[in-house]
């Protein structure tokens, strides 16, 4: 039964590559920025600056600052500023009990790859609508990486795209084993915190890179291209692990 299961996904993946083209950028993503969900219908606009919400964001900031003064998490927010999906793969890896790379899990790193690059299109629209002062600007200090703020300068800070990155990266990769979600989940909840701590992000730029990964996620179950690299993922997972694979989803044609 599993044989006939596994040969039906293979011809199904023959299949659906034509009828998903259309679906799909040139840079090899499941969906195309205009096919991922608009969050400027859903996601409320950045805190107004008299608001207690903006109060907040402003503590979080000399919270941040004051982490810095732990040489540990200061690396790690320092380093944690490389938003590469390769990266977020690396430092996702202990968590999730596997290195994670293209030689050793062929299967998860092209899922991975393809869908963090995915998800990252939802933040196109609401960075340059809102085009948000960054909270290293606003109080005109340098960031933890100073060699970065011009070109952040550029770029809008509502929501925060790096967390969008770590936390859909992270929501996956508990998706394929769930056993270790609690520190995967762990890991990529730090990765969107590093921002704060560097001063490049409001807390409220990251909270809402986190409902924006949540629904790209979700949105990313709805293709079908996604949902056999998936099973291919979690097939590849459990063969590695000698664990019990994932149970095959059943694939709806669009």
């Amino acid at each position: 039964m599993k044989k006939l299961l596994k040969s039906t996904l293979l011809l199904l993946l023959a299949l659906f590559p034509l009828a998903a083209s259309a679906q799909q950028d040139d840079k090899g993503n499941f969906f195309t920025q205009e096919q991922m969900p608009d969050l400027l219908v859903f996601l409320p606009a950045p805190p107004d600056t008299l608001s207690p919400a903006f109060t907040y964001d402003i503590s979080q900031y000399f919270w941040g600052k004051k982490m810095r003064l732990d040489p540990v998490r200061a690396r790690m927010a320092a380093e944690d500023t490389d938003w590469t999906a390769e990266y977020i793969l690396k430092i996702l890896s202990p968590a999730f009990g596997l290195k994670i790379s293209k030689e050793d899990t062929p299967e998860i790193w092209e899922l991975m790859i393809r869908a963090i690059n995915t998800a990252d299109e939802i933040t196109a629209l609401p960075k340059k609508h809102y085009m948000r002062k960054r909270p290293f600007d606003r109080f005109n200090e340098p960031t933890l990486v100073p060699s970065h703020d011009a070109d952040l300068r550029k770029n809008g800070s509502y929501p925060s795209g790096h967390t969008v990155r770590g936390w859909s990266g992270a929501l996956l990769l508990a998706e394929i084993n769930p056993d270790h979600a609690a520190e995967i989940l762990a890991r990529g909840y730090a990765y969107g915190q590093s921002r704060v701590i560097v001063g490049a992000h409001w807390q409220s730029d990251v909270d809402a890179g986190r409902l924006a990964a949540s629904a790209s996620v979700a949105h990313l179950h709805s293709h079908p291209l996604f949902l056999l690299h998936l099973q291919r993922a979690k097939d590849e997972f459990a063969r590695l692990t000698g664990k019990t694979p994932a149970p095959h989803q059943k694939i709806h044609r669009r």
